[in-house]
């Protein structure tokens, strides 16, 4: 049994030109200069400003990050609904802005936004939602 039941077409994106240099250990904030329509430079800059406690920042890097990734993923095909996998890697970064805005806005008490984008999370790929912790 598939998780999709309405047969929506999975959306797979795009490699990220930004993953080579974040794994090569280039700065984030430089990596997001060179590439700021990377939705991965901002989850990763997001999670960072989280993990040091910068809540602000980190949610406004995951904002960014959100809406970098859903403007590829409608330029992919995407239409609003549907699977959005985890292990397609390029999807990655998508998906960690979408959690860690959803975490970013459960901290300064966004309740709605954080239900939404946990849902949301969910809904696009259950194995992101449990490898993110939502």
């Amino acid at each position: 049994m598939t998780d999709n039941l309405l047969g929506i077409p999975e959306t797979k994106l795009p490699v990220d030109p930004a993953s080579s240099p974040l794994d090569q250990g280039v700065d984030p904030r430089d990596v997001a200069r060179s590439y700021p329509g990377s939705s991965l430079a901002w989850a990763t800059l997001a999670e960072d400003a989280l993990a040091d406690g910068d809540v602000i920042e980190s949610y406004a890097f995951a904002r960014t990050g959100y809406h970098r990734g859903l403007d590829a993923l409608r330029r992919a095909g995407w239409r609003g609904q549907g699977p959005v996998p985890w292990e397609h890697e390029p999807n990655r970064g998508f998906l960690r802005a979408l959690a860690a805005l959803s975490k970013a806005a459960g901290v300064i008490g966004e309740t709605d936004e954080q239900r939404r984008c946990a849902d949301f999370l969910r809904d696009s790929s259950a194995a992101a939602a449990r490898e993110l912790g939502l």
